[in-house]
């Protein structure tokens, strides 16, 4: 069967026959992206969605950050025997009681990872640690040798690094990896960065981090500019190989990236020849089991997993896609899990969108047929927001157009 959602992409590049590298997909949805206000989880419910995370394919499930609450730490214990395939992430700040807490939450845990680190952006450590640059450098490395000691596997994040001296940052990022740091986490905390500057950074990391052989970069961006998926995009692009995100974007403020978003922008632009392990096909129900469990819904409009991002209202795009569905979509709705596109009818919609529902409730109209029915319809469509099933199927009996054939 001939895939209409497949576009020929000209003047670039690729190799088709090159294998796509994989981007790691760190889940924060239970860390950060509970720290939405009102979004509170308890245990059970962390549960399900943790084992939700694992079989969607995420690579790292960050649980929480034990060292905050009892409830907490216990949440991360919890998730650490339960999940089966995804690394198990907790967080820390560069302090030995939170690494401590960190390492017994997470022992059980089949791939455990502790993501320790500390801000470094010169607002940081004026005004928040009121210390000097090498007093941060050596804190970093202190906190990541100490956590070696508990995992193998350690990430470092230098908050704020958006705003970060990327001189300064290499530095922290180079004795990180001297300590055993395992990953780079680089966040764009307040969502300052464009993506040239955030791409620029995460490539000025590659080619001046002493030891980056020996880790990965990964991109943590916020929204606060609505810039959070294009700069992890832009990360990827320069070097870095994990993402961190929520589910439909939540966390603090304005949000974090999307995770639906950058996995299907990777699966959709093969040129990039980058690709993640999610089996997007449990996209739309993940989104919406997040969305209940915190209570939290998800914009109609939100790209991949909104209620009408498949949903077509203007007359001259559902006749395009009554015709060809690529007319007016880009990716096959099956393959997040979504049944089918919607033509939804209202006062824009035109002859052909009346007539495919029509169809689509058992109704063959003929063109003089659709002709009448049609005035009946644009009257009661300027009274209503939407024209249901119903609506048409009373339309067309009250029309009197069996006469005409």
């Amino acid at each position: 069967m001939q895939n209409i959602y497949s576009y020929k992409e000209t003047n670039l590049s690729l190799n088709i026959n090159m294998e796509n590298q994989k981007i790691q997909i760190f889940d924060t949805t239970l860390r950060d992206g509970e720290q939405v206000p009102g979004c509170k989880l308890n245990t059970e419910q962390k549960l399900i969605i943790a084992q939700r995370l694992d079989e969607l394919g995420v690579d790292v499930i960050e649980a929480g950050f034990p060292i905050s609450s009892p409830g907490d730490f216990n949440s991360v214990e919890a998730i650490s025997k339960t999940v089966k395939n995804a690394t198990v992430c907790a967080l820390t700040r560069a302090v030995k009681e939170d690494i401590d807490a960190a390492a017994r939450a997470i022992q059980f845990a089949k791939k455990p990872r502790i993501h320790t680190g500390i801000g470094t952006s010169e607002s940081h450590i004026k005004y928040k640690f009121n210390a000097s640059q090498d007093e941060i450098i050596n804190r970093a490395a202190e906190a990541v040798y100490y956590a070696k000691s508990f995992v193998d596997d350690v990430e470092f994040y230098a908050e704020d690094a958006g705003r970060t001296d990327n001189a300064f940052l290499a530095k922290i990022c180079s004795e990180a990896i001297k300590a055993g740091a395992t990953v780079l986490n680089i966040p764009d905390t307040t969502g300052y960065c464009l993506p040239d500057e955030y791409g620029a950074k995460i490539k000025y990391l590659k080619e001046n981090v002493i030891g980056i052989e020996n880790a990965i970069l990964s991109c943590h961006c916020h929204n606060d500019l609505g810039l959070a998926t294009a700069n992890s995009i832009a990360g990827v692009i320069n070097g870095a190989r994990q993402i961190e995100c929520t589910i439909n974007g939540i966390g603090e403020r304005a949000g974090n990236t999307s995770l639906e978003e950058v996995v299907m922008i990777l699966r959709q632009h093969p040129r990039l020849g980058l690709d993640t392990n999610i089996n997007s096909k449990l996209l739309n129900s993940t989104s919406q089991m997040v969305s209940d469990h915190m209570g939290m819904l998800v914009q109609p409009n939100k790209a991949i997993v909104g209620s009408n991002a498949f949903s077509h209202s203007s007359g001259i795009h559902q006749d395009g896609m009554i015709k060809n569905k690529s007319t007016y979509e880009i990716i096959d709705p099956r393959e997040v899990g979504v049944t089918d596109s919607s033509i939804i009818l209202t006062a824009r919609s035109g002859r052909a969108a009346l007539a495919y529902r029509a169809k689509k409730i058992g109704y063959e109209l003929t063109k003089l047929q659709l002709d009448v029915v049609y005035v009946e319809f644009v009257k009661l469509a300027d009274r209503k927001k939407e024209i249901i099933d119903h609506d048409v199927h009373q339309i067309i009996q009250n029309s009197n157009i069996g006469i005409l054939v």
